[in-house]
């Protein structure tokens, strides 16, 4: 599949702005990693995400959950941190393939401690430190990803 131009992203509104076209873009469930180093925005990102769907009182990061699940009206999302995941067989006793649905959109954080337990992945996008904020690379992994990546270009 081909990748996303590289976008820069200069501070927090951006970054919850950019999360914000990314769930608009989306009309269904699917798997969406997030990858980078801490502080490189990726709580960010869902957090705009979520609260342009209405989640109030604020979004927190799953680190000691693990994954926290939100029902919203066109589709549910549920928000994973795999930062402190022990080993990626923990993914089976989470339920992690019960979230596998057209009606859950899967937010993943930290997805390279899953090993080899994430499978059909929509998108995966990258974050990283530059200079000028955070570079963001979006790469779509199936079809739909790459519809995505469209219409998350054609908002910004």
């Amino acid at each position: 599949m081909r990748a996303n131009p590289t976008l820069i992203v200069h501070d927090e509104n951006e970054m919850r702005g950019l999360g914000a076209s990314l769930i608009a873009a989306c009309e269904h469930g699917g798997v969406i990693t997030l990858s980078g180093e801490l502080g490189t925005g990726k709580t960010t990102l869902v957090r705009g995400a979520l609260e342009a769907e209405g989640v109030v009182g604020g979004v927190r990061s799953p680190t000691y959950t693990l994954v926290e699940y939100y029902p919203l009206p066109r589709f549910a999302v549920a928000h994973f941190d795999l930062y402190r995941l022990a080993d990626p067989e923990e993914l089976e006793y989470l339920g992690y393939r019960d979230y596998l649905n057209q009606q859950t959109l899967c937010l993943i954080e930290w997805p390279e401690r899953a090993g080899g337990y994430l499978h059909a992945i929509d998108l995966e996008i990258k974050l990283q430190y530059v200079a000028q904020g955070r570079r963001v690379e979006i790469s779509a992994g199936t079809n739909w990803g790459q519809q995505l990546v469209s219409r998350v270009n054609q908002s910004n």
